[in-house]
């Protein structure tokens, strides 16, 4: 456990990737592969169910500490985690214990089948054994609650870099229901357990905000422009008769899309595409969040592939029966794609349409009603462009049409983590619906500090009521709330989800008589 901890610490401690992926790397050198396994098992989301109620665990810290319950809810207020709060309250212990993760791990899974006073007994001489880091992480195990600040890809490319191969190839190595007891860290991640050149995508061309004139750009006949669609970027690969497809976050998503499975499976050649997954019903593309239905299921219901079909619009060719052809202009890359795909072309899969125009003239136009199709904007593509890795300015830009906005009031605060913790900085923002007030939207951003500051003064002396780290305060602030899209939701009091809110500004000019009310809310779906 030692090591592990040592490692949690750093990546609890930064919040720069290059030192998270020093503090991974140590690891990797240092644990056992049995411990090196449970990384990834617990990095990836593959970590067991929680083996004890954690109202068992406060149960328990309460009869070893003889605290009264009011202090222990005030000090969870406070801290925001319970593993962290338990972890704190006990009494100190400088010992570090000499198991290894492997070693916690097999027998916090043998728990489940206990019954609660064994599991009593092992947590308490588990404390015992325990310094206070080492406990938090512990609790945070026993609870299944363990999460850490490190994306997929982070943990990837450092996996990548140890092991001196591509990312990509990591990537599908680990992906699928592997098994702990069915095979071993080193053969699993240097893709033992899986055939990888097959799948391999290719790394995606990313395009930069538009901060030009479009005079600027040169001849309007040098670009070709498409509506940029806000769906799911991905790769499409069909090699050997085999189909994979890539999200841009490296995420293999083949079950979530059968229906996508089955039309490129009819086309009797290789091929590797970039596109955008939609989903695209009586010709008309719907709301991200109707998309968002589809998302992270292992198995689709006949009914929802009948209510949301899935297809893709298809941007560019960058592998044609075999042979890479990014390094070719675009112009060249799309006439073939025309060529190739052309005859092929289904609700399923179509061509992302280019809007043709010899001038400049109009576009801004275009741009600004391209809401009305659930688009997001364009995309200004230079034809003699090859396909980079990554970002390359001056190539491809992105020309986003500008987001919508509402105003609306502060019901809800929360502390957030890290140098914030003392501070504010979650919030829940409402608007009106008749007599009352009903949750639109949650925001962590947008901000100052000095501002976030003011606000938490203003929770402190205005809190009506407390749900653990949540605070309820007095409806009067109101803030201007930007968003991308919006699309009516089941799953939400409003009816309404809003995608990637933020805060514009402190709207000290108004009160909460001038926030919006619901309806002009939803009058801003399309």
């Amino acid at each position: 456990m030692k090591v592990f901890a040592t490692l949690i610490q750093n990546l609890d401690s930064t919040n720069k990737t290059t030192q998270k992926l020093v503090a991974i790397e140590r690891f990797l050198s240092e644990a056992s592969n049995e411990d090196k396994l449970w990384l990834l098992a617990l990095f990836t989301g593959k970590r067991p169910k929680r083996a004890v109620n954690t109202a068992l665990l406060k149960q328990w810290v309460l009869e070893v500490t003889e605290l009264p319950e009011w202090l222990f809810i005030e000090s969870y207020a406070a801290v925001g985690d319970l593993g962290e709060t338990i972890a704190l309250l006990l009494p100190n212990n400088e010992q570090a214990s000499n198991k290894s993760l492997a070693q916690w791990m097999n027998e916090i899974v043998a728990l489940k089948e206990q019954t609660d006073d064994q599991k009593k007994s092992y947590v308490l001489n588990s404390w015992n054994d325990l310094n206070t880091i080492e406990r938090f992480i512990f609790n945070k195990l026993l609870g299944g609650s363990f999460r850490v600040g490190v994306s997929s890809k982070t943990l990837i490319n450092a996996l990548a870099k140890h092991y001196q191969i591509e990312a990509t190839a990591v990537t599908h190595a680990i992906m699928g229901d592997w098994k702990m007891n069915e095979v071993d860290f080193d053969g699993l991640v240097t893709g033992q357990f899986t055939e990888v050149n097959k799948s391999q995508p290719y790394p995606f061309c990313l395009a930069y905000a538009l901060d030009k004139n479009l005079p600027d750009l040169g001849k309007r006949t040098d670009w070709q422009i498409e509506y940029k669609w806000d769906g799911i970027r991905a790769q499409l690969i069909k090699r050997e008769n085999e189909i994979f497809i890539w999200s841009r976050g490296e995420e293999l998503v083949n079950d979530q899309f059968p229906e996508m499975i089955q039309a490129l499976s009819n086309i009797p050649f290789d091929f590797v595409i970039d596109g955008e997954l939609l989903v695209v019903k009586d010709g008309d593309v719907l709301n991200f969040s109707e998309l968002q239905k589809r998302l992270n299921r292992k198995n689709i219901p006949k009914k929802m592939l009948d209510e949301l079909p899935v297809g893709v619009f298809v941007y560019d060719l960058l592998e044609w029966q075999g042979k890479d052809i990014r390094l070719h202009p675009l112009k060249e890359r799309r006439a073939l794609l025309e060529k190739a795909f052309t005859p092929y072309i289904t609700n399923q899969l179509q061509l992302s349409q280019i809007i043709p125009s010899d001038s400049w003239d109009g576009l801004d136009d275009l741009r600004q009603n391209a809401r009305n199709i659930n688009s997001e904007g364009l995309m200004l593509k230079n034809t003699n462009s090859p396909y980079h890795t990554g970002r390359k300015r001056g190539d491809w830009w992105k020309w986003k049409i500008d987001p919508l906005t509402i105003d609306a009031v502060l019901i809800y605060a929360q502390k957030g983590s890290g140098r914030r913790s003392g501070y504010y900085t979650d919030y829940t923002f409402a608007v009106k619906s008749d007599d009352k007030l009903v949750t639109v939207a949650k925001a962590y951003s947008g901000l100052t500090d000095a501002e976030i500051q003011e606000v938490s003064k203003f929770v402190n002396k205005n809190a009506i009521e407390k749900f653990g780290p949540v605070r309820t305060v007095k409806p009067e602030l109101v803030f201007e709330i930007a968003f991308e899209g919006i699309g009516f939701s089941n799953r939400h009091k409003s009816g309404v989800a809003l995608r990637f809110p933020r805060i514009v500004r402190w709207r000290k000019d108004k009160t909460a008589a001038d926030i919006d009310t619901i309806e002009q809310v939803k009058q801003l779906i399309t």
